[in-house]
C-alpha cells in the first residue's frame, strides 16, 4: 500500500485524526475530505483544516448542507438537546444517512484524484449505536460503490474493533497522543481538546483516555 493514494474522511475529531495519522504511515499520498453538513459548530471544519495543514496533507470541503434540510437532529439544530439514546432509541445526535452519503461522496472524490483507498474512523465497539458505524454496513457499501462506479475501492476502518482506550493506545503508538488530545475536536458543544466534559462524546473520550493511562501507568497492555 505504500505506493498508493488514499482519501481520509476527516472531521478533525479524535477518531478521524487517528485514522489520518495511521494512513500517513500506510500510503504514499494521503488526501482529506471534510463535509459541511450544516453542523452546529463550524469550528469543526476550521479544526480539520488546521490539522490537515499542520500535517501537510491536502484538504477539501464538500457542501452537504442538504442533510440539514432533510433531518432534524442535535448535530445540525441548536434547538435540539444533545442526549444519549434511551430505551433502545438512537441518540439525538444521529444524522440519518450521514456516513452513507459521506463515504459515497468520498468515493467520487477518490476516483477524481486517482485514489483507491478510503479511510473512515467509524467503530462499533465503543459507539453511540449509530447503524451506519457498523462493520456490516461498511462492507456492504464497499461492494455497492465498486459495482456502481466500476472501481476497486477498499474502505479501511482501522478503529472498527477498538474501544476508546485502544484508540488512545493506537494514537500513542503513532507518537501522537498529546497531539490528538490537544488539537482535535470531539465535543458536541464545539470545545477543542478535552472538550466540555459533559456531553456523551466528551464522556466517552475521557473514559477511554483514563482507562488507557491507567493501564499504561500500571505497565499492562490493553
Amino acid at each position: 500500500m505504500r505506493n498508493e493514494k488514499a482519501v481520509v474522511v476527516f472531521s478533525g475529531g479524535q477518531d478521524s485524526t487517528t485514522c489520518l495519522l495511521w494512513a500517513l504511515k500506510q500510503f504514499k499520498e494521503v488526501a482529506t475530505v471534510t463535509f459541511d453538513y450544516g453542523q452546529r459548530h463550524h469550528e469543526e471544519i476550521t479544526c480539520a483544516r488546521e490539522i490537515a495543514e499542520e500535517l501537510g496533507v491536502s484538504f477539501h470541503v464538500l457542501d452537504m448542507t442538504l442533510i440539514n434540510q432533510l433531518s432534524a437532529n442535535a448535530l445540525t439544530r441548536k434547538d435540539i438537546e444533545v442526549k444519549a439514546g434511551e430505551n433502545g432509541e438512537l441518540p439525538s445526535t444521529f444524522v440519518p444517512g450521514r456516513n452513507h452519503l459521506f463515504l459515497s461522496f468520498a468515493a467520487v472524490y477518490a476516483q477524481a484524484i486517482g485514489a483507491r483507498h478510503i479511510i473512515t474512523g467509524v467503530c462499533e465497539t465503543d459507539f453511540s449505536g449509530y447503524p451506519d458505524c457498523r462493520d456490516s454496513f461498511v462492507k456492504s457499501l464497499n461492494v455497492t460503490l465498486n459495482l456502481a462506479m466500476d472501481e476497486q475501492f477498499v474502505i479501511h476502518t482501522p478503529l472498527m474493533w477498538l474501544n476508546k482506550a485502544e484508540t488512545w493506545k493506537l494514537a500513542d503508538q503513532l507518537g501522537s497522543l498529546e497531539f490528538i488530545r490537544a488539537k482535535t475536536l470531539t465535543c458536541y458543544h464545539g470545545v477543542r481538546g478535552d472538550g466540555c466534559g459533559e456531553c456523551p462524546a466528551c464522556q466517552l473520550r475521557k473514559k477511554g483516555l483514563d482507562d488507557y493511562l491507567t493501564e499504561k501507568q500500571g505497565g499492562s497492555t490493553i
